[in-house]
């Protein structure tokens, strides 16, 4: 009997074309590989990426909405890089889901090619979609600062019964009374707001985790980002950021020895720079003092597309889910959330949340 993980998303934009383009991509990696490159594991307690199958789609964009999920992902103003080109028809009908406050008013200011386009389509019952299509998994990519529709959509995930990760600084799983919600309905759950590959938080968290144990003592940090994609200029709106600057902040002050002030540690994003499409800019300072107090500083550039950095992530974050339902665990999964976001119910060592991640899919560690 074929193993099968069928996953419902939420938002089909930039990252949601990544995880499914992925989907397709490694389709054909055979399990006696173990290093392929770009993903963190190949095969995950006994699941291959191929394994994973999304069965339910939604979005609230009228250049999606109704279309065949393997076209949605290539429609405006989606800008990823496309590195899987032939995705067949994939049978999975993206239908409207409900606005709320997913699109932030400034967005409508913008040409229609960069930015959201409601479609006068009535919202579809959530809940009905899911549990018709046989979802298991529930994957939420709305825009940052979603706080009602996120909120909607954990909600959504509970009356069907199914496992929720949430991919954004909306706090869901890290919140202690989604969290009792979710363990009392004996659902697994994986946040908040996911990390990528090889991008600026994790960047960050290591190297200042590195300072820390040699002996350096931090004075003051920051790190800017910028990029083109609608993700960056939905973040145009400062008040949609609360909750993005507490979560990419705390990623990194959990490496310190001492937490700077806000005047010392500065972390989010800065503008939006249109040609730059989904080509994300990160700088990152680190002053401090070492031996002698004799000062030390540090200065970095990352360039990297966006969405694809966070897709292998994700695509571990839902085999780990699966593993969680298969052993019916519910609530939030600590070492996963750990390991694969930013504002984990618990924050470790990025070396000591992938031991605990590998313990987990041994069985080793109940979360």
């Amino acid at each position: 009997m074929k193993k099968e993980i069928r996953i419902a998303i939420a938002g089909i934009g930039n990252c949601a074309s990544a995880l499914i383009q992925g989907l397709f991509y490694y389709k054909d990696v055979k399990d006696e590989r173990n290093l392929v490159p770009g993903l963190m594991h190949n095969l995950l307690g006994g699941y291959k990426i191929s394994d994973i199958k999304v069965v339910a789609a939604f979005d609230v964009d009228k250049r999606k909405v109704g279309k065949d999920l393997s076209e949605a992902i290539f429609a405006l103003p989606n800008c990823t890089k496309i590195f899987c080109k032939k995705i067949p028809k994939m049978g999975v009908k993206v239908k409207m889901g409900p606005v709320l406050d997913g699109i932030a008013p400034h967005m409508r200011k913008y040409p229609e090619e960069k930015t959201f386009v409601v479609a006068k389509e009535k919202p579809v019952d959530i809940v009905k979609e899911l549990r018709k299509s046989g979802a298991e998994i529930l994957i939420n990519y709305l825009p940052v600062g979603s706080q009602k529709a996120t909120e909607y959509y954990a909600n959504c995930a509970l009356k069907a019964e199914i496992a929720f990760i949430n991919c954004i600084p909306v706090f869901i799983v890290s919140n202690k009374n989604w969290a009792k919600k979710f363990e009392k309905k004996k659902l697994p759950c994986i946040g908040d707001d996911i990390k990528s590959q090889v991008g600026a938080t994790i960047l960050h968290r290591v190297l200042c985790h590195l300072f820390t144990q040699r002996g350096v003592i931090i004075d003051r940090s920051y790190q800017l980002n910028f990029g083109g994609n609608t993700d960056f200029l939905n973040m145009l709106s400062r008040e949609r950021l609360k909750t993005k600057k507490i979560s990419k902040t705390e990623a990194v002050e959990s490496q310190l020895a001492k937490r700077l002030s806000y005047e010392n540690l500065h972390i989010g994003p800065s503008d939006w720079i249109p040609w730059l499409k989904d080509n994300k800019i990160c700088y990152i300072r680190i002053e401090g003092r070492k031996f002698g107090n004799v000062p030390i500083e540090l200065e970095l550039k990352l360039s990297v597309e966006d969405s694809p950095n966070s897709a292998g992530c994700v695509i571990d974050a839902i085999r780990l889910a699966k593993i969680a339902l298969d052993r019916k665990i519910g609530g939030p999964l600590i070492s996963a959330s750990a390991y694969l976001m930013k504002h984990p119910p618990q924050q470790f060592t990025d070396e000591k949340a992938r031991e605990m991640v590998e313990e987990f899919i041994k069985g080793e560690r109940e979360r």
